[in-house]
């Protein structure tokens, strides 16, 4: 795992992963203004026009619905980021194989642009549904001052283990051999979720952090198949 860090640590700067950092935090800052756009519209709509309310109540309420954003934002953030880099990771996976494992390279499969739009969606959806079931167990275990933690990067790291391991298993596994592939780096992709969970809660690493996840991915890939 330290390994797999410090040569995606060290492959940050190349031309073609930098061209994947900024189209993927071009791409996350569109989805984060239209979806402040449309709170809001949608509450200028909902209080203003439909329930009569005055302009001062209305922005009263877009504050609140504002703050609400900013709390959960860490969640958002995570699903977004993962989301934008299922349709990129492929990307950065071939950079990584390029330079480090060019036998692999010659032998893998390309995934099909809908494929990997598929999987992002999916991990987003998935990401947001698991952390909002958990949201009343994250506010319970607040009484701990440590539960809360624990219970976010345990879930967060297996969905992130999942979503990460698999962007680079579909290149070269067959979709028969995943099931044995899943049980058998059940426990190493838990590990890599867990650190790009804890990577994504860090003031600007954050911005990094799901690429780092996908380079780490392949050289976990990689390195257990060597």
């Amino acid at each position: 795992m330290i390994r797999a860090f410090l040569l995606s640590l060290g492959q940050l700067t190349d031309p073609a992963i930098l061209r994947v950092f900024l189209k993927s935090i071009g791409l996350t800052l569109l989805v984060f203004l239209l979806l402040g756009a449309g709170l809001w519209f949608g509450t200028q709509w909902l209080f203003v026009d439909q329930l009569g309310w005055g302009e001062n109540a209305a922005g009263l309420a877009v504050i609140g619905e504002f703050v609400v954003t900013l709390l959960f934002g860490w969640v958002l953030f995570r699903a977004v980021a993962i989301a934008v880099i299922g349709l990129f990771g492929d990307e950065i996976v071939i950079e990584v194989e390029r330079k480090h494992y060019p036998d692999a390279l010659a032998s893998a499969h390309d995934v099909p642009f809908a494929r990997s739009l598929h999987m992002g969606l999916r991990s987003a959806g998935r990401a947001l549904a698991v952390n909002l079931v958990l949201a009343p167990a994250y506010i319970l275990l607040l009484l701990t001052g440590f539960g809360t933690p624990l219970l976010f990067f345990a879930a967060n790291g297996w969905l992130l283990g999942v979503d990460l391991g698999e962007m680079v298993a579909a290149r070269h596994i067959a979709p028969s051999e995943m099931k044995a592939w899943r049980a058998s780096t059940r426990w190493v992709r838990w590990e890599l979720g867990v650190i790009v969970s804890g990577l994504l809660t860090l003031p600007v690493v954050n911005l990094f952090a799901p690429i780092l996840g996908a380079a780490m991915a392949a050289h976990l890939f990689h390195g257990r198949r060597g």
